[in-house]
């Protein structure tokens, strides 16, 4: 049975990152800052947060019999005084996100990156992982243990873009009864996010607004998302490259490229327009008029 098809079966278990979802019931707002000044705040709290904290880097170097392989972060005291802080990780890698005219900066510490010939995650993918997330105190607001699916266009925009950094496992083995062992060499890492990339002024039961978060995965799996069942992969519909999909609307009909079956409004749907007579699909996408836009961007074509 082939990766792909037995993690479809789960697909359907949904998706219960509490932290994560964008769906969660009328969260409370407080008056926004401003984005530019919270994202100075935050990267002094993270800058402080990695000065001071390590993960258990020695047990992934000389793993112990039994070892979960996963990433536990622990505060630099007195008794622990030698060991290497994040920041001075070589692990640890710095990344840049223009969001709402703001670059942000967050952080990926990438201790495992995973199988290589599995692929790296679309921020539009879904994808099959374990994690936990906690504030910068350590305190846990979430967590899964056991690896669930997600679908990345539903999570905060920096557990999307963290993820991407990562693949999954080669492969995975049902075992008698019936549970999944998987092949050692899946994605293992953290991101380490400002508020402008979480929640910003949203608050939660158990995060504050304007938490910076830091989010430890491992990466099983992933699926690539085609939302609307057009034949576009949901990646290629984010037409400015922006890696956000909701501002891609080609007919102004607030349904976005991604989920919206006929994308131009001509009212030929997507799929027949990049399609051959007998269904498949035609890459690179046909332009009848040769004037550099698809027929299904097009609609006058």
């Amino acid at each position: 049975m082939k990766l792909n098809k037995f993690l479809f079966l789960y697909v359907l278990a949904g998706i219960s990152l509490i932290s994560c979802d964008k769906d969660d019931d009328s969260p409370e707002q407080v008056p926004p800052r401003d984005r530019g000044e919270q994202e100075l705040t935050d990267q002094a709290a993270l800058d402080a947060y990695l000065d001071t904290h390590f993960y258990n880097y020695e047990e992934f170097e000389a793993a112990p019999e039994g070892f979960d392989y996963k990433i536990k972060i622990d505060t630099i005291n007195a008794a622990n005084a030698g060991k290497t802080p994040l920041s001075e990780s070589p692990l640890l890698e710095t990344k840049n996100f223009d969001l709402e005219g703001v670059n942000y900066t967050y952080y990926v510490l990438k201790v495992r990156e995973g199988a290589s010939e599995q692929p790296q995650p679309k921020f539009s993918d879904s994808v099959y992982v374990s994690y936990e997330g906690t504030l910068l105190n350590r305190r846990t607001f979430d967590a899964s243990q056991s690896p669930v699916w997600f679908d990345l266009t539903r999570t905060v925009t920096g557990f999307g873009l963290g993820i991407t950094e990562f693949r999954g496992a080669s492969g995975f083995e049902v075992q008698e009864d019936n549970t999944i062992e998987w092949n050692n060499d899946y994605g293992i890492g953290a991101v380490f996010l400002p508020s402008g990339l979480a929640y910003f002024n949203a608050f939660r039961e158990t995060i504050p607004s304007y938490s910076p978060l830091v989010f430890a995965i491992n990466l099983y799996g992933t699926n690539k998302a085609d939302h609307d069942r057009d034949g576009i992969p949901s990646w290629r519909e984010d037409l400015n490259e922006d890696q956000l999909l909701n501002n891609d609307d080609t007919d102004g009909d607030l349904m976005p490229n991604y989920a919206d079956v006929d994308d131009d409004g001509d009212f030929i749907p997507t799929r027949e327009e990049i399609s051959d007579e007998d269904g498949n699909i035609i890459f690179p996408y046909p332009d009848s008029d040769n004037d550099g836009t698809p027929d299904y961007l097009d609609p006058n074509n």
